[in-house]
């Protein structure tokens, strides 16, 4: 029996998923979480097979999840389940540790399947074009290039950024000037449409 762990914080999302994987022969739904805080204990409490987890949760990116996932219980593999389609945001998955990245559009036999598949050692990339397309989605920016470009896409200021990381506003702004170089952006707002494109921000 697969054995496993939803995170997705809207509760009819939610609901929905559990209804359909518990209806599987070889899958239990041992646990459910809305939001990071909770999938961390949950984990720790039910020793999950596999984690379903929504890229975009309140408070923590589910990539960040994903990865706490890979140190904390590393034979909890992870599927990402998102709406967003784009190379940047799978090699994020993939490189945070998730074993599997599949659009909210999959059917629900290919959304068993990935999990049959995670479960067992196996990789799943939903539709199989992201896979491919992972490869041109390595982001040319730094970590600290691409938080402080996030920061900035969030609208805050260069001081406020500045407060916010415990940086000189000077190197505030020589990380998003080199951003904007390696982006090849003509300015900052092209520099965020670019990386918010490429899902590397």
């Amino acid at each position: 029996m697969i054995r496993v762990l939803l995170v997705e914080d809207m509760h009819v999302v939610r609901a929905g998923l559990a209804a359909l994987l518990g209806g599987e022969f070889d899958m239990e739904i041992v646990a459910q979480a809305a939001d990071a805080p909770q999938a961390l204990l949950a984990v720790d409490r039910v020793r999950p097979d596999v984690a379903l987890v929504d890229v975009d949760l309140p408070g923590a990116d589910g990539v960040a999840l994903v990865r706490e996932l890979a140190v904390r219980a590393p034979r909890c593999r992870t599927v990402m389940l998102t709406a967003l389609d784009r190379p940047g945001h799978v090699r994020r998955a993939l490189d945070a540790g998730a074993s599997g990245y599949l659009l909210k559009t999959v059917s629900a036999r290919q959304l068993a399947e990935a999990v049959r598949r995670v479960a067992t050692g196996g990789r799943a990339v939903e539709p199989a074009e992201l896979a491919a397309d992972a490869s041109y989605g390595i982001s040319p920016l730094t970590a600290a290039e691409a938080e402080t470009l996030r920061l900035a896409a969030s609208g805050a200021a260069t001081k406020t950024i500045a407060v916010e990381l415990f940086l000189a506003v000077g190197t505030v702004r020589n990380r998003l000037s080199s951003a904007a170089g390696k982006l090849q952006a003509r300015s900052l707002v092209d520099a965020i449409r670019i990386a918010e494109r490429y899902g590397w921000i």
